[in-house]
């Protein structure tokens, strides 16, 4: 058996590496953190898809963590490479039956980065499913979809990844009323 003082002896770069990640990385989430806080308030975007894009950040430094923590500790992947396989495979099956999903996962982001829309403006979907030519109040934008309300009452719930790929026409923005030719 291996003591403590020999385990800090043999493994003291390894160690220190890994502190030293530890720290780079929760000083990157907290900026980041703050980066995307500051982008929310500037665009006047709603505090919970402000917190969902950070869960995003969040979610993907953990994994470039993890990633980098087997370089670290040079974790050699001929001895694991059976589960990385079996697990990449049951990943990558499930990404690709999913991948409508992780279109609108992706295409939240891009709309909370560019916010080209916000809660409470109205917007004409130029889409030849979607009946009538009525406008649509923006009432929620969530990480697969958006919520849209018809005056009638009627709701839409359209997949963000077709807000991206269909011609949206911005109406009414804060309650002003865009003009034709200004």
């Amino acid at each position: 058996m291996i003591s403590l003082e020999e385990f800090f002896a043999a493994y003291k770069q390894e160690l220190l590496a890994t502190v030293i990640l530890i720290a780079v990385l929760f000083i990157l989430k907290l900026v980041l953190t703050k980066a995307i806080r500051k982008v929310g308030r500037m665009s006047d975007i709603v505090e919970a898809r402000t917190l969902l894009i950070t869960k995003y950040v969040s979610i993907l430094l953990t994994i470039l963590g993890f990633g980098l923590l087997t370089f670290i500790w040079n974790i050699k992947f001929k001895d694991v490479g059976i589960a990385f396989a079996s697990v990449f495979t049951i990943i990558g099956v499930a990404l690709f039956a999913s991948w409508s999903i992780l279109s609108n996962i992706t295409a939240g982001v891009v709309l909370f980065f560019s916010f080209p829309f916000k809660i409470g403006d109205r917007v004409k979907i130029m889409d030849k499913d979607i009946e009538g030519e009525e406008p649509y109040l923006i009432e929620d934008i969530r990480a697969f979809h958006v919520s849209l309300r018809k005056d009638n009452g009627e709701l839409l719930v359209y997949p963000n990844n077709l807000m991206m790929q269909k011609a949206v026409t911005l109406l009414y923005k804060d309650e002003v009323m865009y003009e034709e030719g200004t």
